[in-house]
């Protein structure tokens, strides 16, 4: 089960979520659409590597990574997407393309953009295609700690 690393971590932590399942879908916009929640509030992550690193963007569904942005606001011109090939391997838990924005629980960093703090839920893949994960905004940001930035644009 993928989600488990996520839902223990979480209970572990004392923090009160929704799980949802839903039928499969692999885009942040039809994830949304087939679970009922607003393209903006379904949070979407993106894999980058920054200066080789592997690292989350986190951003609204119905955006995209501005990467211009992100290099400026991570200070190196050495940033690109990374490829599911470079990625997979990370996730071992999960389905591919369904990681969780909890970079903590695999030792990389959060970039989290700052239009998501807009709303006081954050929903988000669980680790599978079929299941997200809704809890607060404000425990969101205390267990992941992410470093909240301007990187995105509306798609």
């Amino acid at each position: 089960m993928p989600v488990k690393k996520l839902k223990d971590f979480l209970d572990q932590n004392d923090v009160k979520y929704l799980n949802i399942t839903h039928s499969p879908a692999y885009t942040a916009q039809q994830i949304a659409a087939t679970a009922h929640v607003p393209g903006k509030e379904m949070a979407k992550t993106v894999m980058v590597k920054i200066n080789d690193n592997m690292a989350m963007a986190v951003l609204p569904a119905s955006y995209k990574v501005d990467f211009g942005l992100l290099k400026e606001v991570v200070g190196t011109s050495n940033v690109k997407l990374a490829t599911e090939q470079e990625f997979k391997d990370c996730f071992p838990d999960c389905e591919i393309g369904a990681m969780p924005p909890f970079g903590n629980l695999w030792n990389m960093e959060v970039y989290l953009a700052e239009s998501l703090l807009d709303d006081k839920e954050i929903v988000f893949n669980a680790g599978s295609h079929t299941e997200l994960i809704r809890l607060s905004m404000k425990d969101y940001a205390r267990l992941v700690k992410p470093k909240v930035m301007k990187f995105s644009a509306k798609a």
